[in-house]
């Protein structure tokens, strides 16, 4: 809360007048709030996959955004909680032998992984707020960020709505809500992070490149958009946990199991050995196009951020597929899948960079 009073306060320093160096200014402003954001989403993912790792997000049964934010302060309290969590399927079937004290361990984390998200709606809220007071938004950049607002009212809703399909009758969320639910996560990062960068590109010149180029860049985006996709269904299924060998899934190329799902495209979202198969493929395949785009830029007239970042996102291609292969061989350790998970924004991100800086 400190932190984004201090934020408010400064910004109601900002100008109000409208010449070229006022705008500016304006314009770094909001891109540093939108980068502040998109370092607290890069957060809340990286929370929220310890939080799925550590069987820790059923602890809470409640969705209460305002009470909510204030933990059980006594005994009494924590007492009254953990009797709820006693009432669900995941105590029953799962954790029946856990004391209070165990309880508090798995409570701590989906607290914080809550509190961060009510975190950020106040960091992007009330400096929002100010800017559209003062008159800093054009209508284009107010439909911008209402829509990205309302992208974060939406995740809150979706987070508990993959929650509550836990606490029916299995102890573990669905892996399609789940899915979603990063899936929601990536699209605010992405919004934030494209307009941030609008924002801060100003009149800087920059050299045209073949527009083949930039749509390669551009499918290759999508190409990580879709390698997060099926890592949400890796991760809701626990996929990770079968065929833990590596180049060949217990010996073959494609698993013999990959279709026993009736109707075969049910295998796609629903077989533990499609959806493992389907993310090493998209992985091999970035594996391949990542370098041919790296080659292109470098021999290319893009600008040298443009050539730096093709740099970072071949660099962070080689860290994610190492942190892919060793979670799949160690048996999905927390501290390695969580890093991975991590690894999986930082790609994102490079490559949304690089895309916005060539086109």
């Amino acid at each position: 809360m400190a932190s984004s009073n201090v934020l408010v306060h400064s910004l109601h320093s900002l100008p109000v007048a409208v010449g070229d160096t006022d705008n500016r200014t304006v314009a770094k402003a909001m891109a540093i709030w939108l980068l502040i954001c998109c370092a607290m989403v890069f957060a809340m993912v990286v929370v929220g996959g310890v939080t799925r790792l550590t069987h820790s997000g059923l602890s809470i049964v409640e969705w209460q955004p305002i009470v909510g934010a204030i933990p059980p302060l006594n005994d009494a309290e924590w007492q009254a909680t953990f009797a709820k969590y006693q009432q669900t399927p995941e105590f029953k079937l799962r954790n029946f032998d856990m004391g209070v004290d165990e309880f508090k361990g798995i409570f701590w984390w989906e607290y914080f992984h809550r509190l961060l998200g009510r975190l950020i709606g106040i960091v992007y809220l009330l400096p929002l707020l100010v800017f559209v007071a003062r008159r800093h938004v054009s209508a284009t950049l107010a439909w911008k960020l209402g829509g990205i607002l309302l992208l974060g009212a939406m995740q809150g809703a979706m987070g508990w709505y993959m929650v509550k399909s836990g606490l029916v009758d299995e102890p573990r969320v669905s892996h399609l809500r789940l899915t979603a639910h990063l899936a929601l996560a990536f699209l605010i990062f992405a919004a934030q992070f494209w307009v941030a960068l609008d924002l801060l590109k100003g009149e800087r010149p920059r050299p045209a490149v073949p527009a083949g180029l930039v749509r390669f860049s551009r499918i290759l985006v999508a190409i990580v958009s879709l390698m997060v996709l099926s890592g949400g269904l890796v991760a809701g299924l626990r996929a990770g946990l079968a065929y833990n060998t590596f180049p060949l899934m217990h010996g073959h190329v494609v698993p013999p199991d990959m279709f026993v799902i009736d109707p075969w495209y049910a295998n796609f979202i629903g077989n533990l050995a499609t959806v493992q198969f389907d993310h090493r493929l998209i992985a091999w395949l970035l594996a391949a196009l990542i370098p041919m785009l790296w080659w292109r830029v470098q021999r290319s007239n893009a600008s040298r951020p443009a050539k730096w970042m093709a740099h970072g996102l071949l660099a962070t291609l080689v860290a994610q597929f190492t942190l892919g292969v060793a979670t799949l061989l160690l048996g999905v350790p927390v501290a390695i899948a969580a890093t991975h998970q991590a690894g999986a924004m930082v790609l994102f991100g490079v490559s949304l960079a690089l895309a916005h800086e060539l086109g």
